[in-house]
């Protein structure tokens, strides 16, 4: 079955209690795929989005291309979650695999098959896995005051991006806006909550 589309009012649900209080990141993972959780997401989002593209900056990619990677890895996490097994891998290490992926195929479009995925330096660095249940819970609370932050145009795209599951093609379509300007609006609203998450620190 597709993935249940989440309803308009979901910046207003982020402002409620954390649901992803005291749950690890494998928890949250589990719950976005199993519940359609969107809070948990956002408690991932708000964690990993920086991470993965600290990593991808050090795989080589420009700070562009990097931050559409992180928004192709997050929107797969929100898509893919149900196929997750926490018995097999944690969730840093589900999370990280997917944007090595991404990475990887974005290197075979640019048609440099030199490439190795075997390559010890596109394995992912570890990720902190101490005091999940903490971090998530702190992570959600700021990144709910960021969101809160962002012009309501850029919240939109947002909500049309990660929780319709909508193609950015689709979303240029629908709203009368050039491709590149919905990505570039996305990129912008990205860099807005990274950077009153950093503030908020």
């Amino acid at each position: 079955m597709p993935p249940e589309t989440c309803p308009k009012t979901w910046m207003q649900d982020l402002g409620s209690p954390a649901a992803g209080a005291d749950r690890t990141f494998e928890e949250l993972l589990t719950a976005v795929g199993r519940d359609r959780d969107r809070t948990a997401f956002a408690a991932l989002f708000g964690h990993f989005a920086p991470r993965l593209k600290a990593y991808l900056r050090r795989q080589g990619c420009d700070a562009g291309g990097a931050e559409e990677l992180v928004q192709d890895v997050m929107l797969l996490v929100w898509r893919r979650a149900e196929t997750y097994d926490p018995s097999q891998a944690s969730a840093a290490t589900w999370m990280f695999t997917i944007a090595r992926n991404r990475r990887i195929d974005a290197l075979r479009r640019e048609q440099r098959p030199e490439i190795d995925p075997a390559d010890p330096t596109l394995v992912p660095d570890p990720v902190e896995s101490a005091d999940d249940g903490v971090a998530a819970r702190e992570t959600a609370g700021r990144l709910r005051a960021a969101l809160r932050t962002l012009p309501p145009e850029q919240a939109d795209l947002l909500r049309l991006a990660y929780f319709e599951d909508k193609p950015h093609s689709l979303i240029s379509a629908e709203q009368g806006i050039p491709l590149g300007t919905v990505k570039s609006r996305l990129r912008l609203a990205m860099e807005r909550l990274r950077k009153a998450m950093r503030d908020s620190q």
